[in-house]
């Protein structure tokens, strides 16, 4: 007598197979976001910790450029005397430009798109810099906003 797999054998196990496979790859990604929101927030509290200490120096928080809007990605953020805040302004791990600065010197918002986070619209923020995606998680001087 000949031992062999039956096809419903071989069926059960390929669609349990499958099923551990989609599984895997569905935790898979929700850790890569879930990963990169946390340096998405810990970049923010970094960038809004110089901030503070520009502001401790020069009276005035950095105004933000007209165009493109918000901080220059990869440059430091220095005062007009030369006092250098952050050697270089982190980017978002994923797009190069999702980080938003609107400032008028008194106070301001800085906001982020976490991929993982609610669809809450930060204001005076509506989307961050050149993409359709809408800032949800947003700081200001005295914290989250």
């Amino acid at each position: 007598m000949q031992k062999s797999f039956t096809l419903v054998e071989i069926l059960v196990v390929t669609t349990i197979i499958g099923f551990l496979a989609v599984a895997g790859i569905v935790s898979y990604t929700q850790f890569l976001k879930q990963s990169r929101d946390a340096r998405r927030k810990a970049d923010v509290e970094l960038i809004r910790s110089a901030l503070e200490m520009y502001k401790s120096s020069n009276d005035l928080y950095p105004t933000s450029p007209v165009s493109p809007p918000g901080l220059p990605f990869g440059a430091a953020l220095v005062d007009a005397s030369g006092n250098t805040y952050m050697s270089k302004i982190p980017t978002d791990p994923k797009q190069s430009e999702l980080y938003y600065y609107f400032s008028d010197g008194n106070t301001y918002t800085f906001g982020v798109h976490l991929e993982s986070g609610s669809f809450t619209v930060c204001s005076p923020i509506p989307s961050c810099h050149s993409t359709d995606a809408y800032c949800n998680y947003c700081m200001g001087p005295y914290g989250q906003l």
